[in-house]
């Protein structure tokens, strides 16, 4: 297997180190995991086909750790789970001769995230395509201490704008396609977890941004192999 496909599966539910702590669970030919970042501000689900690994479910509690040591090895990569009786110890992931041996968290020091039991209605659907995602990541990093993000009506359309307030301030505005957009008053996101999400799929050329007044956001891609889904919690009203 590429060790890119396994670099990509972290960085999509890492996100920049936000998420450190999963499980992993394999089933089939596919490996998927769900997680919530530690403030709960975002859930989310990531899952990749043609993953060739023995069906398991296992405990990974420094993710960052992980990263660091698979960056050791070369492009074409296996894994292997060493266990004790019946219980997954360590991951090796090997290159050749050389390998790396990742010690294992038990299951039970994981908390699962919460489960979405009720979605809203999003009728606010902003379509985002490479364009959109390559602005946003540099307007974000143009305002490196601005830490929100906006949806803001602009007439029968939105535009997403880095930075909003009442106020005169510094900021981004990007007009966006939108297939409706019921945003009457502004709704507010955390800026730096949405870049994470959006520098992890930025290979992405299509997808959809949906929004709800219930202070919700929602985004699915699917490249190749891969579907990932998060789900963002508005923040506070900015001025």
């Amino acid at each position: 297997m590429q060790k890119s496909k396994l670099d990509k599966f972290i960085q999509k539910y890492n996100l920049g180190g936000n998420v450190n702590s999963v499980k992993w669970k394999a089933s089939g030919d596919s490996i998927s995991t769900s997680f919530v970042t530690p403030d709960k501000s975002l859930l989310g689900s990531v899952k990749v086909d043609k993953f060739p690994f023995e069906d398991a479910e296992i405990g990974v509690y420094q993710t960052d750790q992980l990263k660091s040591l698979i960056n050791v090895l070369g492009d074409d990569v296996s894994l292997d789970l060493t266990k004790f009786g019946d219980k997954a110890v360590s991951l090796k992931v090997k290159n050749g001769p050389v390998s790396v041996d990742y010690v294992l968290s038990d299951l039970s020091v994981i908390s699962d995230p919460p489960q979405m039991k009720r979605l809203p209605e999003f009728g606010t659907k902003i379509k985002l395509d490479s364009n959109f995602i390559s602005t946003f990541i540099k307007g974000k990093g143009a305002l490196s201490d601005v830490d929100t993000f906006s949806v803001v009506k602009n007439g029968e359309s939105c535009d997403v704008v880095i930075g909003y307030s009442s106020t005169n301030t510094n900021r981004v505005n990007i007009p966006v396609e939108s297939t409706s957009c019921d945003v009457d008053t502004p709704i507010t996101f955390n800026a730096n977890l949405f870049k994470e999400v959006l520098v992890a799929n930025r290979e992405c050329s299509s997808a959809i941004l949906e929004v709800s007044t219930e202070g919700l956001a929602k985004v699915n891609f699917k490249i190749d192999d891969f579907d990932s889904t998060y789900y963002v919690v508005a923040m506070q009203d900015v001025d």
